[in-house]
């Protein structure tokens, strides 16, 4: 399917997300109500509110929904289509009060993204994109920066790999802690990172949609071993990850070869 093609998806989609955003807003709040699920993953009322405002908004596509926030549906994995969800990426900091969480949503073919829509309320920054139709920041074109040198290159991720990096390449820098793993990705989209990497247990929803935002913007989301994150799997859960454009991308991956995380 061409962009074009695309194209009404994409904005049902874009109108969907920035209206959970809207709705998103309404709860930061100090008595907002939430808690603690499996494995010690914190969720709000805000995180059930906006994954069922999406849910009726993209209803009448007849995709399934992965969502964190949902029962996992097993017909799911038969669909050439899924939407793959994150009500609120980033809960800790939104329930703390931070401005770095995001709504993110992406709607997944055969695996892979094909339209993806990252929102950031609080900063107001929508990110965009659909396949074969490039990425956007507020309907602007973004692109991955295309040094190979990680001198000096901006990084973000979990301490443990980025002093395995360090260790090689000290003149690194280092910039504070993104907590939406999805707009960390997407900082790479924009080129205000050079570089971002998740440690491993993250899953299809923390990255379908920034995945294509990397691609889009000329840049890479891969495995250690630089294959492409398949997404709408049994297990919906990833390893390692490294955000770059290609030439610094292909430099990390030869410096971690051998790295594993604990």
């Amino acid at each position: 399917m061409q962009a074009s093609e695309l194209a009404p998806l994409g904005n049902l989609l874009r109108n969907a997300v920035r209206e959970a955003g809207a709705l998103a807003l309404t709860y930061t709040r100090p008595d907002l109500k939430h808690w603690t699920k499996d494995k010690d993953s914190p969720v709000s009322e805000a995180d059930i509110a906006v994954d069922a405002l999406l849910r009726e908004r993209l209803a009448e596509t007849g995709y399934p929904w992965l969502s964190e926030e949902a029962e996992d549906d097993p017909a799911r994995l038969a669909a050439h289509r899924v939407w793959v969800i994150d009500p609120i990426d980033g809960t800790r900091a939104f329930i703390a009060g931070r401005p770095d969480w995001t709504i993110s949503a992406a709607l997944v073919e055969d695996g892979r993204p094909i339209a993806a829509t990252l929102f950031a309320p609080v900063s107001d920054e929508l990110f965009f994109a659909i396949r074969g139709g490039g990425a956007t920041l507020n309907e602007v074109p973004i692109r991955t920066t295309a040094d190979a040198s990680l001198a000096g290159a901006r990084l973000a991720g979990p301490k443990r790999v980025v002093e395995t990096i360090l260790a090689h390449e000290p003149a690194l820098q280092i910039t504070p802690r993104v907590h939406s793993l999805a707009l960390r990705f997407a900082r790479v989209a924009q080129g205000a990172l050079d570089i971002a990497l998740a440690g491993g247990n993250s899953h299809d929803w923390d990255l379908a949609a920034a995945d294509l935002l990397v691609h889009e913007a000329g840049g890479e989301l891969t495995t250690l071993a630089g294959g492409a994150a398949i997404y709408n799997r049994r297990e919906p859960v990833h390893g390692p990850l490294i955000a770059a454009g290609p030439a610094r991308g292909r430099v990390l991956r030869e410096l971690l070869r051998d790295w594993r995380p604990a």
